[in-house]
């Protein structure tokens, strides 16, 4: 007969072991490789809240003929005609450009500068000022002059005809001018005097070309 000896204290032991063992797993509980991460809090957005939309409102554009053209006047369709064929088109800088290109005109043309004059000239007004240019030239006369400034500069009229663009421009400036004889003698003009002035030039450009450059085509006095 095989005896038992039973140690109540032991199954005290055991009894405890287990249940700290349940505990353990209940609170930390076991990991698998398979969890989902901790979970962030979201943040809730009141939609009631003041937000400031920090995304500029596009400029409203200017009409081109704005400041140069009354509002449905024959100019301001032109100058529009103008810039619908041109993109880049911009009437200030065209009139600073026909300001430059007139105050070069008249000075190279009182240098006798006919390569200059090319660059800036339509053909035919071109041949006009070498005409007067060979003739000072063959009578030993000299031009004297000197640009002082503008008092007005503003656009007559402004057309598109097919490809070609075209600007009327009044130029009103003070100048000295005056012409020379082989001898010194002024017989024309006052080379101490500076005189107001006002002439009509015409610009064209063809629209298709690559070329930027606007060309005078007309002028409004004779060319002496």
């Amino acid at each position: 007969m095989i005896s038992l000896n039973f140690d109540p204290t032991n199954l005290v032991l055991i009894v405890a072991a287990v249940l700290v063992f349940w505990k353990l797993k209940s609170v930390l509980g076991q990991r698998t490789g398979f969890e989902r991460p901790p979970t962030m809090p979201i943040a809730r957005v009141d939609p009631n809240s003041n937000v400031i939309d920090l995304k500029p409102n596009p400029p409203k554009s200017e009409p081109i003929w704005k400041d140069y053209a009354e509002e449905n006047s024959p100019l301001a369709k032109g100058l529009e005609s103008i810039a619908s064929a041109q993109k880049d088109f911009n009437v200030a800088e065209f009139l600073d450009g026909a300001k430059s290109a007139y105050e070069m005109i008249l000075s190279d043309f009182a240098k006798g500068d006919k390569p200059a004059l090319k660059s800036l000239l339509s053909p035919p007004v071109y041949e006009t000022f070498v005409s007067a240019i060979d003739l000072h030239n063959a009578n030993g006369e000299t031009k004297v002059f000197k640009f002082v400034g503008f008092k007005a500069t503003k656009i007559l009229n402004a057309a598109m005809n097919e490809k070609r663009a075209a600007i009327q421009v009044e130029f009103n400036s003070e100048l000295i001018n005056a012409t020379l004889d082989k001898s010194g003698k002024t017989i024309a003009g006052d080379e101490k005097a500076v005189v107001e002035t006002i002439e009509t030039w015409t610009f064209e450009r063809d629209v298709s070309s690559r070329d930027p450059n606007w060309k005078l085509v007309a002028t409004s006095d004779v060319v002496e």
